[in-house]
């Protein structure tokens, strides 16, 4: 039996690049069936890796990422398309804070045939960065970003590109039921305010992924979002790929 490998060899926070990289593939030279994962600060191995099988969803990568930190980010990727996957059963729309370039996004897009359905996707981001924002800087925010995001939808009538800060904007244009959530904005007090608005209006059953909730870079968001959702009965569970994950 044969075995998918993924190693793109895309890490973070790593003080020396070259030596870990040297490492990291002898010691993965000793595994014995493959199945080897290694990318985006997760190294696994002897693991099925079903979605490198999933011939529909990898052909919407094939056509949507571009660079090297989104091709790391396949198991993410894949994470949130298989709980968009599950939202398409309920009643309501998609949201996704923030969307960046969309890439994610329209992958789900071609992946659920989206287009063709009955629900709506909200997208939202600030597409551009200056020092007074509370937010990183990202490679390519600018100020050509939000037009770049929403030619790559055009033909979508049931998607909304929106800019403007979370949750400021969500007074203006949001969904009053939401069957899949995807919160990614790197900064806390954003994140709680999103919650504040949208949390109720989740579905039963609906999944919200936490883009952020597992890394150490945004612990701050782990530490606000923790007691949040404890309160109102919630407890999410952090995923090896640094995602959080709840079900309503």
């Amino acid at each position: 039996m044969e075995f998918r490998n993924y190693m793109s060899g895309n890490f973070f926070a790593i003080k020396d690049a070259p030596t870990f990289g040297k490492h990291m593939k002898q010691a993965l030279k000793e595994v014995k069936f493959g199945g080897i994962f290694a990318s985006d600060n997760l190294i696994t191995f002897s693991k099925n890796l079903s979605f490198l099988g999933d011939a529909k969803f990898m052909a919407a990568v094939e056509r949507h990422v571009n660079t090297d930190i989104e091709r790391a980010i396949i198991w993410r990727q894949y994470i949130v398309a298989w709980a968009a996957r599950q939202g398409m059963k309920l009643e309501g729309d998609f949201v996704e804070c923030a969307c960046y370039k969309g890439t994610t996004a329209r992958i789900v897009c071609d992946y659920l045939d989206f287009g063709a359905s009955n629900k709506h996707y909200y997208l939202y981001d600030l597409f551009e960065h200056d020092p007074s924002m509370p937010h990183h800087a990202m490679t390519e925010h600018s100020k050509e970003l939000y037009t770049k995001t929403k030619a790559r939808f055009a033909e979508f009538k049931n998607v909304t590109v929106t800019q403007g800060a979370v949750p400021e904007v969500l007074h203006q244009v949001a969904p009053e039921k939401i069957a899949f959530l995807h919160i990614d904005l790197n900064n806390a007090d954003a994140e709680i305010g999103a919650l504040e608005l949208l949390f109720d209006r989740l579905v039963p059953g609906g999944i919200m992924i936490l883009d952020d909730y597992g890394w150490i870079f945004y612990h701050p968001q782990k530490t606000a979002e923790d007691p949040w959702l404890e309160k109102r009965g919630y407890h999410v569970l952090e995923l090896p790929t640094g995602q959080g994950l709840v079900i309503k």
